[in-house]
């Protein structure tokens, strides 16, 4: 049984970017993900907002951290090349109730430190958005809020991670952690079993249990589903910005907001559940969905569905972040992390690292940490079938074999062949968008499953019926 420094547990975005902070230093570790593939939970369905943090509670962990994670997120995201565009939001007020919110939203986010938050007149907003409904009576506008790729961004942590010297254990649930000697935990489970000296719990919607196996039982995770429609691209333009409503104690709300690869989306609901697999969508959420669309912007309602989609996030019954740190248990639990994940990822990573400081370990850092560059799947930059220069390197970048979203062969062998290769449709799409337009797969799925057998050396039919149409975004 190989004996790692850290066990991290649970490949999200979370957990991806602490396996990426600390493969910067000398230390073995190992991410474990009880999925076929990372990125596959509430990281992969969910708003795809960058937030800013402007409307968090101010004092708590969360602000905190998601404005130290914006910060570390200008530098790594251009950087790493992940899809990205700085958009802006407007906050809308549709009612009397909302208008008088405005003052205070405005307030908190100058104490979050977003200074740059400030009311509009109506036809500020209306310059900005021409094309929602007529009736709003003000609003307020979040510069910074961003839009950003929800699938490459964990996929970069653990790319760089891997990249660095991380070991990545797939289709392994963590069901059983026991002492193994006086300074090692043994976890175990289907996927089989290593010995690790700590472990950090990032294990999401299963946060709560992972605390439980270490003798704690501080919060519960109540899976809240949110569903979310997609537009088809003939429908961007007619959203400028990220339209945002007003948050209620909740949730932030029903919000309408284009994409980066051209889309425009419509969503989340808001619904408490029981079952941490129910991730599929509903009649009522849907019709809920579309009056919240009629009543913001009742033309985007006259454009194709291109796909309807709903995700879970670990709501708790605490307004904050559980993170907590036992050296003498020699365990970190990070729980409760909500719909913030992935705008507040590189600032809890940071965070767990200063944490790890009062641990029995040394924190030495490597003096060649490898950089990484993602292959660029949005819309706004250069894609490999728009350059000249690609498809001469490489013909297989000239070769479309999704026409709807313009995915090559090229990126396709590209994503079967990375450091965390796609091994099956669902992580394909993650990985290149195929399949993840107007016809849904319709056209290019048999070519795309028949060029993934050949590349993998296996059975076509070994790969057919692993994607789930319900969690296409």
């Amino acid at each position: 049984m190989k004996k790692y420094d850290i066990a991290v547990i649970g490949g999200g975005v979370v957990g991806s970017a602490i396996a990426r902070e600390l493969s910067q230093y000398k230390l073995d570790c190992v991410l474990l993900e009880s999925a076929e593939d990372v990125g596959t939970g509430t990281s992969k369905a969910n708003t795809a907002i960058w937030h800013t943090g402007f409307d968090a509670k101010h004092g708590t962990l969360e602000a905190r951290l998601l404005r130290r994670s914006y910060q570390r997120l200008e530098e790594y995201v251009p950087q790493t090349g992940i899809p990205h565009e700085k958009t802006g939001a407007v906050l809308v007020a549709w009612n009397e109730a909302q208008f008088e919110a405005l003052s205070g939203i405005v307030e908190r986010a100058h104490e979050n430190g977003v200074k740059d938050v400030h009311t509009l007149t109506l036809d500020e907003i209306y310059e900005l958005e021409p094309k929602i409904n007529s009736n709003a009576l003000g609003g307020l506008i979040v510069p910074g809020e961003s839009i950003i790729c929800t699938f490459t961004l964990p996929l970069s942590y653990v790319t760089q991670a891997v990249e660095n010297g991380v070991d990545l254990l797939l289709n392994f649930p963590v069901e059983n952690i026991s002492p193994r000697d006086s300074e090692t935990w043994a976890l175990s489970g289907s996927g089989g079993e290593i010995a690790a000296r700590h472990v950090i719990n990032a294990a999401g919607l299963y946060s709560d249990e992972i605390d439980h196996l270490f003798g704690h039982n501080r919060f519960t995770v109540t899976p809240r589903r949110g569903e979310l429609i997609v537009f088809d691209k003939l429908a961007r333009p007619l959203v400028n910005h990220v339209l945002l409503p007003i948050p209620t104690a909740i949730t932030k709300g029903v919000l309408v907001s284009p994409t980066v690869y051209g889309n425009i989306m419509l969503g989340p609901t808001a619904e408490d559940l029981q079952d941490k697999n129910q991730k599929g969508t509903s009649e009522e959420g849907l019709n809920f969905l579309w009056q919240k669309g009629e009543a913001i912007i009742s033309t985007l309602m006259k454009e194709e569905v291109t796909a309807t989609y709903a995700g879970l996030r670990a709501a708790t019954e605490h307004k904050d972040y559980q993170i907590y740190s036992h050296p003498e248990q020699r365990y970190i639990c990070v729980g409760g992390i909500r719909s913030t994940g992935l705008s507040a990822s590189l600032g809890i990573s940071e965070y767990v690292l200063e944490l790890l400081k009062d641990f029995d370990i040394k924190l030495e850092k490597k003096k060649d940490f490898k950089t990484i560059k993602m292959p660029y799947i949005g819309e706004k930059d250069e894609r490999p079938y728009q350059s000249e220069e690609a498809i001469k390197s490489n013909p297989d970048y000239g070769k479309i074999v999704c026409h709807c979203e313009k995915v090559t062969l090229g990126e396709i062998k590209d994503a079967l062949h990375s450091p965390v290769p796609a091994k099956t449709l669902e992580g394909l799409r993650r990985r290149t968008r195929c399949m993840q337009g107007r016809c849904q797969g319709f056209h290019c799925h048999a070519d795309i499953t028949a060029i993934m057998a050949e590349e993998l050396g296996t059975e076509a039919s070994n790969l057919l019926g692993l994607e789930d149409d319900n969690e296409k975004a």
